[in-house]
């Protein structure tokens, strides 16, 4: 059974929350990314303030649900969605392929195996 947080505990957690919805800098983002409750880097990655150089803190986030936010996120550019496609077909789910509709939707081009293809419209 999973110990009970305290309520200094759960006034903390709520802190964090709070601050990833409402983080406007840089420096916010920074803390933010390390932050051992992968909801709350979920969140900072969702936040609309969140610019490419903020999203790319999150980039190699060992859970999916801040990937995720990324390749939802306007502020995603092409080059930070393409570093999200996962090249070993095993490997791709939800985010690979997130990433994939919003490239193809800007018109980058994918071959056979799911890739882009470095031909015309690769370059967007």
């Amino acid at each position: 059974m999973a110990k009970r947080k305290t309520p200094e505990q759960l006034a903390d957690e709520e802190r964090r929350y709070e601050l990833a919805r409402s983080a406007s800098t840089f420096d916010d983002f920074v803390v933010l990314a390390s932050d051992p409750n992968q909801a709350i880097r979920a969140a900072a990655a969702h936040n609309p303030a969140a610019d490419a150089a903020a999203l790319e803190l999150f980039l190699q986030d060992r859970f999916w649900g801040a990937r995720i936010e990324i390749a939802l996120h306007p502020n995603a550019t092409d080059e930070l969605l393409r570093r999200l496609l996962e090249a070993d077909p095993r490997k791709r789910g939800v985010v690979h392929n997130e990433a994939k509709r919003r490239l193809i939707e800007h018109g980058v081009r994918f071959d056979d195996d799911g890739l882009p293809t470095t031909g015309a419209g690769a370059e967007h």
